[in-house]
């Protein structure tokens, strides 16, 4: 009982925070349905709350661990010098006990739970304008495959949880991650159905049909379904309402056309803008960068003439005069007295060309995968690819768009990897001795274990 007060504190909460995604009073003390989900404001405010409180504060999943720490476990990013609780991950050395490992999990399944209350609560809500019904459960339904998409991809087999009965998901053991996928499938299958095509508040800060469209084309992608993940991703291409964007450094603006959905920040005190540029960015022209590019097995990657390098990253000198990079994607740290100009991109359109360029290449529809993958290599100024690539050359042209175009967002590096069992062969020789094939998937936190006996752990780890 003392697990599911707190855990209803901290719903509670999440709707203090929602004020940047509708202005409305919020319930204040008790998360009875009846005052939650009485009309449209309140329940509108019950879900949105979840998307401030995913980025309310700095290093949360959400921002700057997943995005960063991710690519640090991969061959992208290092931090610049030694941190315990970030060298676990550069060194693929993580433990049960590793913070972040612990909060990552803590963090979403708390969010899952939100999501839940709000499905439960929807489904028997009157008094509710029913498109705003649909709508409100609609985005449930596709956080609750969100979060359980990335805790499968990072923690393998996990518990899967759709209700909000404590009783029984405290005792629940981890599910095959083909039974996770089933749900996630499910759940993205309901929220498009349910969700409107438009963005309920003109900005693209909440989920839309989109949004669901787009997380299903990735998880048929990572089931190796691909005519299925091509005709997905084909929809949100196709839509009409996002495009690759000929200016790289208006990609991660606020409300850019490529964006399928962001985080609008919130507490942004002293003129922050996102977390990611605030963590990424100098406070000083001078100032020392925190995270850093890997030279070797990163920058030197970028074709000659690939403006993602002159754009998207940034170099300075060390007092020693060697030459380091550093992320700029997001290239507000703060912005005194200005708007808010740049939001956190979570899920944007040219995920949807790889995707689709990579499903098209697996069923042997080479020339059109491949003119996918010319699409994100022209707008980054590169030149079409040779026509005579095989397809083994154009998987591994894949590969290598997807690593320089979605570098240090939402672990795509690191997931990639995985899933194309390329992890051991591209890591190993980099990580050397720290790495083992059992390093592609996280421990379960020692703080779950010990909370539910039915959990087991993973290889690997003790």
């Amino acid at each position: 009982m003392k697990k599911l007060h707190i855990l209803l504190i901290g719903f509670s909460l999440t709707l203090f925070s929602c004020s940047k995604y509708v202005e409305t009073p919020t319930p204040k003390n008790e998360l009875a349905s009846s005052l939650v989900f009485t009309d449209d404001k309140t329940a509108t405010a019950s879900v949105t709350g979840l998307y401030s409180d995913m980025n309310q504060l700095n290093y949360y999943f959400a921002n700057v661990l997943l995005s960063y720490l991710s690519a640090m476990q991969a061959d992208d990013m290092y931090y610049y010098t030694n941190f315990a609780n970030y060298d676990v991950f550069l060194m693929n050395n993580l433990l049960p006990s590793s913070q972040y490992v612990q909060s990552m999990w803590r963090d979403q399944y708390s969010y899952i739970y939100q999501t839940n209350a709000c499905i439960e609560g929807l489904s028997v809500a009157q008094g509710l304008t029913p498109a705003v019904k649909d709508q409100l459960l609609g985005e449930s339904y596709f956080m609750r495959a969100f979060f359980h998409f990335y805790l499968v991809n990072m923690y393998g087999d996990v518990p899967l949880i759709t209700s909000t009965d404590w009783r029984v998901n405290n005792v629940k053991p981890r599910e095959k991650t083909a039974a996770v996928y089933a749900q996630i499938i499910s759940d993205l299958t309901e929220a498009k159905k349910l969700m409107g095509a438009n963005y309920p508040t003109g900005q693209r800060i909440r989920p839309n049909k989109a949004a669901a469209t787009a997380l299903l084309a990735r998880t048929y992608l990572y089931n190796k379904q691909w005519a299925l993940a091509e005709a997905e991703a084909n929809e949100v291409i196709t839509n009409g309402q996002y495009s690759l964007l000929k200016d790289l450094n208006t990609v991660f603006l606020a409300n850019s056309r490529e964006a399928i959905w962001q985080l609008q920040p919130v507490n942004v005190a002293g003129g922050r803008n996102t977390w990611e540029g605030f963590a990424s960015t100098p406070a000083t022209p001078v100032a020392t960068a925190l995270f850093r590019l890997d030279t070797i097995n990163f920058i030197r990657k970028f074709e000659a003439g690939d403006q993602r390098l002159a754009k998207w990253t940034d170099f300075r000198k060390t007092t020693a005069g060697a030459t380091y990079y550093l992320p700029l994607k997001y290239k507000v740290r703060t912005n005194l007295g200005g708007a808010v100009t740049e939001f956190s991109m979570v899920m944007r359109v040219a995920e949807q060309f790889l995707i689709r360029a990579e499903a098209r290449v697996q069923q042997d529809k080479l020339e059109t995968g491949r003119a996918d993958l010319d699409s994100i290599r022209m707008r980054a100024g590169l030149t079409a690819l040779p026509t005579n690539l095989d397809k083994a050359a154009l998987i591994s042209a894949v590969e290598k768009e997807r690593k320089m175009e979605l570098f240090v967002e939402w672990g795509h590096r690191w997931f990639d990897l995985k899933r194309t069992n390329r992890s051991t062969a591209v890591l190993g020789p980099i990580k050397g001795a720290n790495w083992q094939a059992t390093d592609t998937i996280y421990p379960i936190p020692s703080d779950a274990v010990r909370t539910n006996v039915f959990l087991t752990q993973n290889e690997g780890y003790k």
